[in-house]
């Protein structure tokens, strides 16, 4: 990686985005792409609806980033998926140039009733590697508070074990805004071998009813103190913004100190919050 302001800072970054549904939006994800490039990204992952259901937006936007000049990877998921589609979507990312996956299981879309040929995203992680060697570098999920649909943290550290048994090579964590569960995951997960880097999931707050709706529906916990600040502020936006970039930063700050490898900034395709996180790192 070449150096850049994020690697002096000591903590290199990358960038999710999802794909836009209109030509106005993508317009727009390319104006805040330039803002972020700023940041000099590793890279940048652009995410993939359920079952699939973006796949040509998200390989639109990678190769948008590509020819914007960034390393950037598509999430790919295999939940109802068969091994002919998967080899076949592979051979598309080798010859448009993507070294990078983001191999997750993925969500059935609704009305959907089997798993297809790979129920788990380490069946997918080992079918790429058989595939194509050592070609992909592979970035996984982690849940550093579980899995919302795993039935206990042992079996969801075991199926993160044998995501990078499979042969991931980094994994970005969901979201959350508890450092010591992020530590005691890695903790936990070294003891099962599992020794890749984990990069922390950072989600700016900047809309107090929208974060509480998506943690609810995805397993991370908002602190109670979080959630009744937000709830205090009712509508008052410059005060939650204000309020969410402290937290996030001290997040981020005990995420340094604790020497994470790097952080993953979830944008949600804005550019502004992600911009006032990383100056106040000085990143």
């Amino acid at each position: 990686m070449t150096t850049s302001s994020s690697t002096q800072a000591g903590l290199p970054i990358s960038l999710e985005f999802f794909p836009p549904k209109t030509p106005e939006g993508a317009e727009k994800l390319a104006a805040v792409r330039q803002q972020l490039y700023a940041l000099k990204p590793e890279y940048c992952s652009v995410t993939y609806g359920a079952g699939g259901t973006t796949q040509e937006g998200t390989l639109q936007t990678v190769k948008a980033i590509q020819a914007e000049g960034f390393d950037a990877a598509p999430h790919f998921s295999c939940i109802g998926a068969s091994k002919a589609s998967v080899r076949a979507q592979l051979a598309q990312f080798q010859a448009e140039g993507i070294r990078r996956i983001v191999a997750l299981r993925g969500d059935l879309p609704s009305g959907y009733g089997g798993f297809g040929e790979f129920r788990y995203a380490s069946d997918l992680v080992a079918f790429i590697r058989e595939e194509t060697g050592d070609h992909f570098h592979i970035e996984v999920a982690a849940y550093p508070e579980m899995h919302p649909q795993a039935r206990t943290p042992q079996a969801d550290l075991k199926a993160y074990a044998a995501k990078v048994q499979a042969g991931a090579n980094v994994a970005l964590t969901q979201y959350f805004f508890n450092a010591d569960a992020y530590f005691r995951f890695v903790e936990d997960a070294e003891a099962l071998g599992a020794f890749i880097p984990v990069v922390p999931g950072i989600m700016p707050i900047t809309n107090s009813s929208q974060l509480l709706r998506f943690s609810d529906a995805c397993g991370a916990e908002v602190p109670r103190w979080i959630r009744t600040r937000l709830e205090g502020f009712g509508d008052d936006k410059a005060s939650i913004q204000a309020f969410g970039l402290d937290v996030v930063s001290d997040l981020c700050e005990q995420l340094r100190a604790g020497g994470v490898p790097a952080l993953h900034f979830y944008t949600m395709n804005q550019a502004a919050p992600v911009l006032a996180i990383c100056e106040r790192l000085g990143l």
